[in-house]
């Protein structure tokens, strides 16, 4: 535990919470993906325990690939982003996470509220397309105030303040 604890420079036992989470999302997201490739192709309520240990094993899978990904994209950042500790990079990865899974969510809600539903755009490419226009116009916005939000729950506000300082700099909205 020590040798975890130096390699991501945690000082207090309440940091650990961000590997925790970190590795619980990361676990998740593997069941996730599993379940629904493996329901493609087994039959779940005919071949119930080969369905099981087979979703055990790709989650297995899932978990060390992303995990390896991870470990590498971290490397890759560690020097590009500013942080004090490594720890916080895992705190940034998993607000990251959580803006952009729950802006997607909310924009369905969001636009329905509105009135922009499915029904009212024809059938077609066209409508699929106006649809979806609306869908991202709308999601730009409640990521950026989501960013922020998540970011200071998360104990990064001066981190995610600068992203989106920079960010709007090179979208030409602010100077």
């Amino acid at each position: 535990m020590n040798t975890f604890k130096e390699r991501w420079e945690i000082k207090n036992n309440w940091q650990l919470i961000f590997p925790f989470l970190g590795i619980t999302a990361l676990l998740y997201t593997a069941y996730l993906f599993s379940k629904k490739i493996i329901r493609t192709f087994i039959d779940r309520q005919e071949y119930k325990l080969l369905y099981y240990i087979v979703v055990l094993l790709a989650v297995i899978i899932f978990f060390y690939g992303m995990l390896r990904f991870f470990l590498w994209c971290f490397k890759k950042l560690e020097h590009k982003w500013v942080t004090n500790y490594r720890w916080e990079m895992i705190a940034i990865f998993l607000v990251f996470a959580l803006t952009g899974t729950s802006s997607v969510r909310i924009a369905k809600p969001l636009l329905e509220w509105i009135g922009f539903t499915r029904i009212i755009f024809p059938e077609g490419f066209l409508g699929g397309f106006l649809y979806w226009m609306i869908r991202i116009i709308i999601i730009l916005p409640l990521y950026q105030i989501l960013l922020i939000i998540f970011g200071t729950l998360f104990g990064q506000f001066k981190f995610f303040w600068e992203f989106e300082k920079k960010m709007l700099r090179r979208m030409k909205l602010i100077k």
